[in-house]
């Protein structure tokens, strides 16, 4: 199986690579369009800003070629989060996969939010045994709201989607590469996921 990882500039990678690895699995960290279109599974990770992020993505036409893809991809952290329709953070436009915005946490709770935190309300084989309530490992100022492609819920101030799923795009806004045992079933299930083409 072939597996990508998304390089523009956007993160350190290294413990993800290493995760993937002690699954028994192997990925390539890339920024190649040919490679990434032609890969059986596209990981889409991200730590930073969102408009730079945007920018990195644009200077090499992956803001054209992301939405094309066809095969499974995961989104993760910022990642996630370019996935939807735009940001509060600089105002940014991003993909427009998930027909959602991108919000600042209030300053009425400890920005960024840093941690565990619990996942409930899993709807998707990407959470195939995974427990209810859950911790994950999360370190974010920014949330995607709740909406119809909300695959798994967190609460910080409010309610929030702590994953997204549209057809064959996935989207998770912990990090699963730090998230212990329960994290790395995710990143399992991601990859050994069949080809997804009419998935909501």
């Amino acid at each position: 199986m072939n597996t990508v990882i998304i390089d523009y500039k956007a993160g350190n990678v290294q413990s993800l690579l290493f995760a993937i690895e002690r699954l028994g699995f192997s990925a390539k960290l890339t920024n190649n369009p040919d490679e990434i279109s032609k890969a059986d599974k596209v990981i889409f990770p991200g730590v930073g800003e969102a408009s730079f992020a945007m920018n990195s993505l644009r200077e090499t036409e992956l803001d054209l070629l992301i939405p094309e893809l066809k095969q499974p991809l995961l989104g993760i952290c910022l990642g996630m989060q370019l996935l939807c329709k735009d940001s509060e953070e600089s105002d940014t436009k991003a993909l427009g996969i998930f027909d959602v915005s991108v919000k600042r946490f209030p300053d009425s709770v400890l920005v960024p939010q840093i941690g565990w935190n619990q996942i409930y309300d899993l709807k998707s084989d990407l959470f195939r045994d995974i427990p209810e309530q859950s911790y994950m490992y999360l370190v974010h100022s920014y949330y995607a709201e709740k909406n119809k492609n909300t695959i798994a819920t967190t609460d910080y101030s409010e309610s929030y989607s702590t994953a997204l799923q549209k057809d064959n795009f996935f989207g998770v806004q912990f990090h699963p590469e730090k998230s212990g045992v329960f994290g790395s079933k995710i990143l399992e299930n991601f990859l050994k996921l069949m080809n997804i083409r009419n998935l909501s």
